[in-house]
């Protein structure tokens, strides 16, 4: 199957009080916000530079985390699921971004549980869903309920160590993902190609795949050079400041095609 092209996307700036962000498995270390800044304004010029169209919303100061905007929703082409964060402190964020997408699809809610778009890898009409410290069995039962009309198929995968599903598992091609096995079960994709990532460098499974192009993080030259012998056309990109923050490439992004 070929994926469809992206068209699109929206990025949210880097908020100054990122350094205040919320953490699950990493120490807290110094955050230079001014350089996290100059790392996602590269960030979204390489999406440009792929030809997508990124609409950088303005910060949210009081609100250090809504820079990663992939955890507020996940966009189909049908409609956009609005996520239930597992962070009460990222609830808000919901609120910030909803005016933001219902001009581009339907909206559905998740009320139960608890549910973050990071925890969501889509891949066809599957959406593997995480068990995460942000997603729980309620959201993801409440999510597959949304989805169900829509004949989409909700895959659960157990994570462990991680913060999310993503964390561990990206799509990088059609019938292959890249994956850290230490982090993830990867027996529910025993119907795809899995390519492991080398065990000294775990955080290098977050990588995002535009319009056939992998953008790698540049901290992860190893997994860099894995997908370069396998003929990929990666790009590495610095986001040493925001990975401080516990994030990575997928989660500072909502990326969606263009319905004609």
């Amino acid at each position: 199957m070929i994926e469809p092209r992206f068209t699109h996307a929206i990025a949210r700036q880097v908020s100054s009080s990122l350094a205040n962000c919320a953490l699950t498995h990493q120490p807290r270390e110094r955050i230079d916000v001014a350089l996290a800044r100059q790392q996602h304004q590269a960030y979204v010029d390489t999406l440009r530079a792929l030809e997508i169209r990124v609409t950088v919303l303005p910060e949210e100061p009081a609100l250090p985390d809504a820079v990663f905007v992939e955890d507020t929703a996940v966009i189909l082409d049908e409609l956009i699921v609005v996520a239930l964060p597992g962070c009460i402190a990222r609830r808000p964020e919901i609120a910030s971004i909803v005016p933001v997408l219902k001009a581009l699809r339907p909206l559905v809610f998740v009320e139960t549980g608890t549910f973050d778009g990071g925890d969501a890898l889509k891949i066809g009409r599957t959406l593997f869903v995480g068990y995460s410290s942000r997603t729980n069995r309620e959201g993801a039962r409440h999510l597959q309920s949304l989805l169900a009309p829509h004949s989409w198929k909700v895959v659960p995968v157990p994570i462990r160590g991680c913060l999310h599903l993503k964390s561990a598992v990206t799509h990088v091609a059609p019938g292959m993902v890249l994956a850290n096995p230490r982090c993830v079960d990867v027996a529910p994709f025993s119907d795809l190609e899995v390519l492991t990532v080398p065990e000294s460098e775990p955080w290098g499974a977050n990588v995002l795949a535009v319009n056939g192009v992998l953008l790698v993080p540049a901290s992860a030259p190893r997994t860099l050079d894995v997908l370069g012998s396998r003929g990929f056309d990666t790009r590495p990109v610095e986001i040493s400041e925001l990975q401080n923050a516990e994030a990575g490439l997928t989660c500072l992004r909502l990326l969606y095609r263009e319905l004609k």
